[in-house]
């Protein structure tokens, strides 16, 4: 199995189920394993054969201005139907964070996995 990476990805948008949270932006952190066959594109040296990273970047950055969402669990199931979808990806694995929401820790998020991974994952 090949994957493209995204890590450590920075997004704001507007996020959380407190009232003063809908009033603000605030900062995610994205990693993102997509799974993709890259022997075509490596063959050819060519772009239009593989996932473009740059333009999954600027796609999810989009999909972060667009929505709002309460939980990050929504906001990593929906982002990964649509990176499924629109660009084609049988399998990938999110992690979402979201920083500074729990004074304690350095971030807290979710991690999901979805698709059917490619034989030899």
């Amino acid at each position: 199995m090949d994957c493209v990476l995204i890590e450590s990805l920075e997004l704001e948008t507007v996020i959380g189920v407190y009232d003063w949270e809908r009033t603000i932006r605030q900062r995610l952190v994205l990693d993102l394993e997509l799974a993709t066959d890259i022997r075509p594109a490596a063959a050819d040296d060519d772009l239009t054969k593989t996932l473009d990273y740059a333009a999954i970047s600027q796609r999810i950055q989009r999909f972060a201005d667009e929505h709002d969402f309460a939980l990050v669990e929504t906001f990593a199931e929906r982002l990964a139907q649509l990176l499924m979808t629109e660009f084609f990806v049988p399998w990938l694995r999110l992690t979402l964070r979201k920083p500074g929401a729990v004074p304690a820790a350095a971030a807290v998020g979710v991690r999901i996995e979805r698709g059917t991974p490619p034989e030899g994952a």
